[in-house]
């Protein structure tokens, strides 16, 4: 399963670009408003650190026309650009439309299985499931996830599977255990991943022991 990281904040994916284990960033307008930067700023930062990975940007637009034109202006910025349009009527037809013509696409603020396939049937290169709102309204987002993966077995979509609002180490299993392609996890949870109480005590342990330890070779 590839990781990319949920951010806007370029000190987050450098550490997470140091990790040697980052495939891919994903943004959004709320995450760009935190850095307090010029949306072009943030880009460019992002584009820089992350050039040879995807990186999915959003468009303002709602319209069908409007959606195009920015995915446009946006995908000019770098090779490695993925457009995220969101699920409605006209972003359908802006996917089939950009996807035609080259531009990948990421479709957000999916909540249900039907809203995938429509996406997928569109043709998206990937499609974004939000497992954390779910959950937060008493759904259970991940079933959301093996509803999405039987589909695309059963019919063979090419579509990546991005499991998106991601808020603990939990969801990061499920979704592995499930078979999605990609999770998009906020830095934070990257760090949760990586601890363990018993690493904690295990290594405090060994280093007192290593103390008395006779002629160290180092």
């Amino acid at each position: 399963m590839k990781f990319f990281i949920d951010t806007a904040n370029i000190e987050e994916i450098k550490a997470a670009n140091d990790l040697k284990i980052l495939d891919g960033v994903t943004t959004n307008p709320t995450l760009i408003s935190k850095t307090g930067k010029p949306f072009m700023e943030v880009v460019e930062e992002i584009l820089t650190e992350v050039p040879d990975k995807p990186v999915s940007l959003e468009v303002a637009s709602t319209d069908c026309e409007g959606m195009i034109k920015e995915a446009e202006t946006l995908a000019k910025l770098g090779k490695n650009v993925v457009i995220k349009i969101p699920l409605t009527i006209d972003g359908l037809k802006a996917v089939k439309h950009l996807e035609y013509n080259g531009i990948k696409t990421n479709v957000t603020l999916i909540f249900s299985p039907t809203q995938a396939l429509l996406a997928m049937k569109a043709g998206a290169s990937y499609i974004s499931p939000f497992v954390g709102r779910l959950d937060d309204i008493s759904h259970d987002g991940m079933e959301l996830i093996s509803q999405i993966k039987t589909i695309i077995d059963n019919y063979g979509f090419k579509s990546q599977i991005i499991v998106a609002s991601i808020r603990h180490p939990m969801h990061v299993l499920e979704a592995a255990l499930i078979g999605a392609d990609i999770a998009t996890i906020p830095y934070k949870v990257v760090e949760q991943l990586a601890k363990h109480p018993l690493t904690d005590i295990g290594l405090e342990k060994f280093l007192k022991d290593w103390e008395s330890v006779p002629e160290k070779p180092f």
